[in-house]
């Protein structure tokens, strides 16, 4: 039996879609094993988002040659489509695959007999109109279902429409088989996931919401996170039938990259500070204890030091629980190189660093205002130094002494001691509460 590894850089569309390849090679003979391991074949899912892409690239293409060097390496996803010359030219790379392609590696790849001259498969990315259903399948709790794929919109930094193509989306119908196929595997909780995932449905005649309520019927279906969401496609509506909903957590990630109404319109982001306030007041309104993270990118071109300034100012007024803050990096064919001033990196990273600061506070000061209330964990991970993690509906990290009943378990933990070095509450649950068969929820 032949053996495979992958390797996948980049966002959790891509770690779905890495899990469906493993399933297309399992389903032709393939062992999979791990990638730090000796394989006959190494497949790696590129990211294009950040100046690294070639670097990490090259890393693991050598990493996988040392283990292996006659190993036969693919290379396919994003910065495969952007940038397959600069992969082709990495000595040991036998084949690279766009976008249009990635999902036939079988019928492009021969036999994965090692290569003389690499093999590139690449095309228009307007090429790439089919959508591939995916699920992630790393761990046994949670798994990151593909309900979208591309982008329509043209912000100044990103690459994503170049590396993905335009916006496409199956039918809901199809989305509930795949949501079915998960719950039979055993999963507890499903995370909805996409590029822009709130334009789900727009040429298929069906929208977003429509899907959350269709999935919100499925029998056996517990938990729905969405995985992100634009500002201007989270509508009130969606907001009110997620306070209501049997099974959609109080979690909302919501991409805003700037406080700035100037820098918004430079980014030619689809929204301004004014709508992203209403959002975040709706859902405290209706979600009093949701989460909501935000997204927020620095230094990109044109952030004056006053500009900057409107960002925290703007962050700071708002009721949110943690940021993900990026740095910007200049990535090739984008509309933002065109745009100055240039920030210089070093002032960039400092900016980075004062948001981390401040999302690291409205983390502490989010997850301590529910000390003392009881929420629902699901344990997902297993065990580390002994302990287990779970998260809370509203995504409040916890922990406790491993038990193997707790494993994919459902409980009604009460969040009494906060640990700042882990960033989480520490609970211990009584012995007879986990009497009762994983799958359950216990109080």
């Amino acid at each position: 039996m032949k053996t495979v590894a992958f390797h996948t850089l980049g966002c959790k569309l891509n770690f779905s879609e890495t899990s469906s390849l493993k399933r297309e090679f399992e389903g032709h003979n393939f062992l999979v094993t791990g990638f730090s391991d000796k394989a006959d074949v190494y497949v790696i899912n590129t990211c294009s988002v950040t100046q690294d892409a070639n670097s990490d690239c090259r890393k693991y293409v050598r990493q996988a040659l040392r283990r292996n060097p006659d190993a036969f390496v693919a290379v396919t996803g994003c910065y495969a489509q952007l940038e397959p010359g600069e992969i082709a030219a990495i000595e040991g790379v036998d084949v690279v695959i766009g976008a249009r392609d990635k999902f036939k590696l079988f019928e492009l790849a021969g036999q994965f007999e090692k290569k003389d001259k690499t093999i590139v498969h690449h095309s228009d990315v307007n090429e790439a109109v089919d959508f591939h259903h995916a699920f992630s399948s790393s761990d046994r709790t949670r798994a990151f279902l593909k309900i979208q794929d591309g982008c329509d919109y043209k912000c100044t930094f990103c690459t994503i429409p170049l590396a993905r193509g335009k916006s496409r989306s199956p039918m809901i119908a199809e989305i509930l088989d795949n949501a079915r196929q998960v719950l039979d595997e055993g999963y507890r909780e499903i995370v909805l996931t996409g590029v822009n995932a709130g334009d789900f449905g727009r040429y298929n005649g069906e929208n977003f919401l429509e899907l959350l309520m269709a999935l919100d019927r499925i029998d056996g279906l517990e938990r729905i996170r969405i995985s992100s969401i634009e500002p201007n496609l989270l509508h009130d509506d969606l907001i009110r039938f997620a306070a209501d909903s049997r099974t959609i957590q109080p979690h909302f990630h919501i991409p805003l990259q700037s406080g700035s109404d100037t820098m918004l319109a430079l980014m030619k982001r689809r929204y301004r500070t004014g709508l992203y306030r209403k959002r975040v007041e709706l859902i405290r309104q209706c979600m009093p204890d949701a989460a909501i993270g935000v997204d927020v990118i620095t230094g990109h071109p044109g952030e004056t030091d006053t500009l900057f300034g409107e960002t925290i100012d703007f962050i700071q007024s708002l009721d949110v629980s943690y940021l993900h803050v990026f740095t910007y990096s200049e990535r090739p064919n984008t509309p933002a190189l065109d745009i100055s001033p240039v920030i210089p990196v070093p002032v960039r990273k400092k900016r980075t660093h004062i948001l981390r600061r401040i999302s690291l506070k409205k983390r502490f000061d989010f997850d301590n205002r529910h000390t003392g209330q009881k929420r629902p964990v699901l344990f997902e991970s297993e065990p580390k130094n002994g302990m287990i993690a779970g998260w809370t509906d509203n995504y409040i990290r916890v922990f406790s002494p491993f038990h193997p009943l707790l494993v994919n378990a459902i409980e009604n933990v009460k969040l009494d001691t906060y640990d700042t070095e882990t960033g989480g509450y520490l609970t211990r649950l009584p012995e007879y509460s986990l009497k009762e068969p994983a799958g359950s929820v216990h109080g």
